[in-house]
């Protein structure tokens, strides 16, 4: 009999992820907090619960996918949580990004109730969701992760089996401080082209291809030139993952030099109301920095 899969969290992620369950014919019961986001997935085939704890009651297998640690704590260990009602031998699956250190203590958590726990956070932005092309970085046993696999096989592309509890963690840590430095090299670079008074797409066009290119680049680099801000990953987002990373990071007693330049430079959009803009807007603090625009027709 097909395990009953159980999804909590319909946010920029969740959506396209449940909806690419739901394609691959899983059966998916959705819970989110705002209610009102549950009831578009119901047409498509999904079932709704009352709570985390009720959904567990009734699945084998619980992903999550919510904003930060508070949030993946509270629906694992609350009153109605996922520990509240999840039966022995039950699989939960943290696909958020949050702390390494708590992800360790909520797989100690669960494992004292008999249910398994992986660590699998993504990358890949809203396309990569909506798209089912994410990268899933996986800690945990390796026998639960064979049992995960035909889900992160509809969600995702590049799935990695990295280690045990929290290394699934630490790993996206990794990712995030790449994403943030080759933004930050992109939006330097832009600048300058712009500066140069460059063809700004032609420039892109002749560098993204060569020993420069990156996923950043070629996705978002656009994105700036069009001044499109929408998000993939929002700052505020970012943020949070930057605020984990440097806390690691001070724990393990590590410079990062550019990881903490972003953090500043993101402090100052999120000071002017611009957290909801897509992370590539880090380009806009340098264009304050040095007074002027990135743009097609600027």
């Amino acid at each position: 009999m097909a395990e009953q899969i159980g999804f909590i969290g319909l946010g920029i992620m969740g959506r396209g992820m449940v909806r690419n369950l739901l394609r691959a014919g899983f059966a998916v019961r959705v819970w989110n907090r705002t209610a009102a986001k549950m009831t578009e997935f119901v047409p498509a085939g999904a079932t709704t619960a009352t709570s985390p704890a009720d959904l567990a009651r009734q699945c084998d297998i619980i992903i999550i996918c919510v904003s930060d640690t508070p949030d993946v704590q509270a629906v694992i260990l609350g009153e109605h949580g996922v520990l509240a009602g999840a039966p022995a031998g039950a699989l939960v699956i943290d696909m958020s990004t949050i702390s390494p250190q708590v992800t360790r203590q909520l797989a100690a958590a669960l494992a004292q109730k008999g249910v398994h726990m992986l660590d699998a956070p993504i990358s890949g932005g809203s396309e990569g969701a909506a798209r089912g092309t994410l990268s899933i970085m996986v800690g945990g046993q390796a026998d639960q992760v064979a049992r995960a696999m035909p889900l992160f096989q509809a969600m995702g592309k590049a799935i990695t089996h990295v280690g045990d509890h929290g290394t699934g963690q630490t790993v996206k840590l990794v990712n995030q401080i790449l994403v943030v430095v080759n933004m930050l090299a992109v939006s330097e670079a832009l600048l300058f082209a712009q500066a140069g008074g460059l063809d700004l797409s032609k420039a892109l066009e002749a560098v993204s291809q060569g020993a420069a290119g990156s996923w950043m680049l070629s996705n978002r680099g656009p994105q700036v030139i069009a001044r499109d801000w929408r998000p993939g990953f929002t700052v505020d987002l970012q943020q949070k993952d930057l605020r984990l990373v440097l806390q690691a990071a001070d724990q393990m007693g590590i410079p990062l030099l550019g990881t903490s330049t972003v953090f500043q430079l993101y402090r100052t959009l999120q000071a002017r109301d611009l957290g909801s803009d897509g992370n590539h807007a880090l380009a806009k603090a340098l264009e304050q920095l040095a007074g002027l625009e990135i743009g097609r027709d600027a």
